[in-house]
């Protein structure tokens, strides 16, 4: 006997609606900068270059002012579409593009801002055209031109940019390539930054990844279980010191993106202190919006690693006192079983 599997027809009709969209819509690659000076536009253009030495129909939509000899050595058989002239502001001529319909469009600088009185008020919104028009776009931007970046490009350079695109822009490219080498002009900016900047922009790639696969398994009817960003467990107990392990469990998804849990097996005898530590315990799990169980099982680690596949746990948080008894020198500890029994999933040990 066969079970039909029936799928909820609103739910297919917007995978048949996205693949018609992804079928018809040109492809989006952005070359990211982690500071000025890296590379990224050499990077762009050379791409280009070797895609029409391939046969591909490229074209230059936009470029920089003052670009570098080598550049200009890169696209030197690469056509070139003259922009607009709007107020002295140069503006890409998106229905030109349009008409001329290459396989390929560069555009140097993505974070610039167009004059009142143009098609559109940003250039990435020029790009977004291009893109549902069915032309492919190849284009560049340094970190600390996305808008949701500002904050840390803040606490890192102390200044910001006023010409930015949104991080949403970002996370819908086909793909983005940190170029990824030192700059070659002294930028004013410390090695202890530039360090800082460029760990930033490989975890926006990380995360334009995890949406990148979400997008794909959606497209693809592709149930999604957990992604691949961090699924952290704290494991509660009266004396383990649960506001050390919730904060870094915090700093760790909001970095990644992912989930935040906190669980409690439950232990018979409990003394009154131990009681009011375990509602301190959970009152700290909820100002640090974490998920809150409380279990029940005759062995709790077997508890805590069947909720932890369960629920697709990526690392386990527990304290452990540091003085050991004779009987756990010679049996093992808990924690031992734990460690030895969690296959795939990291453990880590905060001493108390």
């Amino acid at each position: 006997m066969s079970v039909e599997n029936h799928r909820d027809p609103e739910a297919l009709l917007r995978q048949i609606e996205a693949a018609e969209r992804a079928e018809r819509r040109g492809q989006l690659k952005i070359f990211l900068g982690y500071a000025s000076g890296v590379g990224k536009s050499f990077k762009l253009f050379d791409e280009g270059r070797r895609r029409r030495e391939r046969g591909e129909d490229v074209v230059i939509a936009a470029m920089q002012p003052d670009s570098d000899p080598a550049i200009a050595e890169a696209i030197r058989d690469v056509p070139i579409l003259p922009t607009k002239n709007v107020h002295d502001v140069p503006v890409i001529d998106v229905p030109a593009v349009i008409a001329r319909r290459p396989q390929v469009c560069l555009v140097d600088g993505l974070a610039y801002d167009n004059p009142q009185g143009t098609r559109h008020r940003r250039r990435y919104e020029d790009v977004e055209e291009l893109l549902e028009a069915g032309i492919s776009v190849m284009t560049s931007i340094n970190l600390e031109y996305i808008a949701e970046q500002q904050e840390f490009v803040r606490h890192v350079l102390g200044r910001t940019k006023t010409e930015t695109v949104p991080q949403d822009f970002i996370d819908r490219a086909d793909e983005v390539v940190v170029v990824d080498a030192p700059p070659e002009a002294d930028t004013g900016i410390e090695e202890q930054q530039l360090s800082q900047l460029r760990q930033r922009a490989l975890l926006l790639i990380a995360d334009v990844v995890d949406r990148q696969l979400e997008s794909y398994l959606r497209l693809n009817g592709i149930q999604s279980t957990w992604g691949t960003q961090e699924r952290i467990l704290v494991c509660m107990t009266p004396r383990a010191n649960a506001a050390k392990m919730l904060a870094s469990g915090r700093r760790n998804v909001d970095r990644f993106h992912g989930e935040l849990f906190a669980i409690y097996v439950m232990q018979q005898n409990l003394t009154a202190e131990d009681r009011m530590a375990l509602e301190r315990n959970v009152t700290l799990a909820r100002a640090q919006h974490a998920h809150i169980e409380t279990l029940e099982g005759t062995d709790p680690i077997r508890t805590i690693l069947e909720y932890a596949r369960s629920h697709g746990i990526t690392q386990i948080f527990v304290g452990h006192n540091l003085r050991r008894s004779w009987r756990s020198r010679l049996g093992g500890t808990p924690l031992d079983q734990l460690i030895r029994d969690a296959e795939g999933i990291d453990v880590r040990v905060f001493p108390q």
